[in-house]
């Protein structure tokens, strides 16, 4: 799994140009059917895919906090929602409360989740290669390509059966 982790920015990058074409196709004209094949291609993937093998999402990159998950995880904690945010997080460029740093705090040793059952709407859904129109994600979906292998497996199996 290291090897395919190391590889996947420069696979992704390998890719970038073809796939910003197909996205910017899929978007001016999606496919009726695509919330499906998406679903139907995310759970093939993840039925091959164990995250705990991989966690490069939580290794490399820190999901947004809305103010459900502060207020979810400060409960989880037993702090208030204040105390929270100042000892886990900081406001980024975009004005986002985000993890004062990376790797994920909350990432243990063998690469589960220490909040897994309260963890941020963005790691539930991540890499959101199952959200409903989809087409309209595209710079997110070229993103997380670089960071979780089955996102790049997603992609590349939604070129060949959208054509």
């Amino acid at each position: 799994m290291q090897d395919i982790i190391n590889n996947l920015p420069k696979l992704a990058k390998d890719k970038h140009n073809e796939n910003k074409k197909f996205f910017a196709k899929l978007k001016k004209k999606p496919p009726k059917n695509l919330d499906y094949v998406m679903q139907e291609l995310h759970e093939d993937e993840f039925e091959r895919t164990d995250c705990l093998q991989c966690a490069n999402c939580c290794k490399t990159t820190g999901p947004l906090f809305t103010d459900k998950d502060i207020e979810r995880i400060a409960k989880h904690f037993r702090l208030k929602p204040q105390q929270f945010i100042d000892q886990y997080l900081r406001i980024d460029e975009e004005n986002d409360y985000v993890l004062q740093s990376v790797p994920c705090t909350f990432l243990d040793a063998d690469n589960y989740c220490l909040i897994y059952d309260v963890r941020p709407k963005a790691c539930r859904e991540f890499p959101h290669t199952d959200r409903k129109k989809f087409q309209q994600i595209a710079n997110l979906t070229l993103k997380n390509v670089a960071i979780c292998p089955a996102a790049y497996n997603i992609v590349e199996a939604m070129k060949q059966q959208i054509k």
